[in-house]
């Protein structure tokens, strides 16, 4: 699960969540300035040594990319700090940052891990070349990058270095940013700086075409016994056994609904999905109970936690 901002009610979700089997959480510096951190540290304090933090770095309050190395520092401290935690279960990249070489990044972020504060690093939004470069230097044990139903073009050709090298994928905005949860609306319910107002899948021009998908994956889901959210994160769940889907919400019925998905695709029950329409382009707008791994080894898989994830949707992390 994934905190997104400074509201309440998000880390509210983190005990409730850990009932549901939920083992992994994550923040990052940006959601409330620290504000998101605090809250999720309180939140999980009672039950610290059962779970897992992520947290990340890489902006400006402007959301300007911000890699600057004592930048990195003090936001280690910082967040350590927030959460209440003697130690960063996983510390990510937030988004590269062009001004700083990546190995400049993480000769940075391998010294919290030699001072025993980190314990995993990742990159969040990189491409191959990037994620290279970056486990030259210190293993790379997690990307994060979206990836779902809607977006599976662009996360895709990174399999393969991913595999190579060892390294899980957090899939972050699973359910298509909303749009998969089953409770997709138009831009006309959402306030004018909402940002959904940004995103092309919402566009008038695109919302009755994209809606219409979200419709028949709907009753695939259904001919299932399974919701659409449910059908969407079983779909990635049975793309690699290294993926890990972090879907999450305010609303802790579809927490518990998101974690009690018993539904698993089988390559044939895959097949009406892969050869669905969004493959044909049809998705406008976009780029053309599951036990969950990450790895964490530098050049073989060795799992270094198994979880039952559960993290935010519609927010980018």
């Amino acid at each position: 699960m994934d905190i997104p901002d400074r509201e309440p009610e998000n880390a509210a979700q983190a005990g409730p969540c850990r009932l549901y089997g939920v083992t992994h959480f994550e923040t990052a510096e940006m959601y409330g300035w620290g504000e998101g951190e605090k809250l999720l540290g309180h939140a999980l304090a009672p039950i610290r040594d059962e779970v897992t933090i992520a947290t990340k770095f890489g902006f400006t309050p402007a959301f300007a990319p911000n890699s600057q190395l004592d930048h990195i520092r003090e936001v280690v401290d910082n967040s350590l700090r927030n959460l209440n935690t003697d130690v960063i279960d996983v510390f990510y990249q937030h988004v590269p940052d062009p001004h700083v070489p990546i190995e400049d990044v993480v000769g940075v972020m391998k010294e919290f891990v030699d001072a025993g504060k980190v314990k995993y690093l990742g990159l969040s939004n990189a491409d191959e070349d990037t994620i290279r470069r970056a486990h030259a230097v210190h293993p790379i044990s997690v990307l994060q990058n979206e990836y779902s139903l809607f977006a599976p073009h662009d996360t895709a050709p990174l399999f393969p270095v991913l595999e190579e090298l060892g390294i899980g994928l957090v899939a972050y905005s699973p359910l298509a940013r909303g749009f998969l949860s089953g409770a997709v609306k138009s831009r006309d319910h959402y306030t004018a700086d909402h940002f959904r107002q940004r995103l092309a899948w919402w566009k008038p021009e695109n919302f009755d075409t994209n809606l219409a998908i979200a419709g028949k994956l709907t009753e695939l889901a259904e001919s299932k016994g399974a919701t659409l959210s449910q059908l969407a994160l079983a779909w990635l769940l049975a793309q690699k056994d290294y993926i890990v889907p972090i879907p999450g919400s305010r609303n802790p019925d579809r927490v518990a609904q998101n974690t009690a998905a018993d539904l698993t695709l089988t390559a044939e029950k895959r097949c009406p999905i892969c050869k669905g329409w969004w493959f044909t382009g049809e998705v406008t707008g976009g780029k053309r109970k599951r036990v969950n791994a990450v790895y964490c080894s530098p050049r073989r898989r060795t799992r270094a936690y198994r979880q039952r994830a559960s993290r935010s949707e519609g927010v980018t992390p």
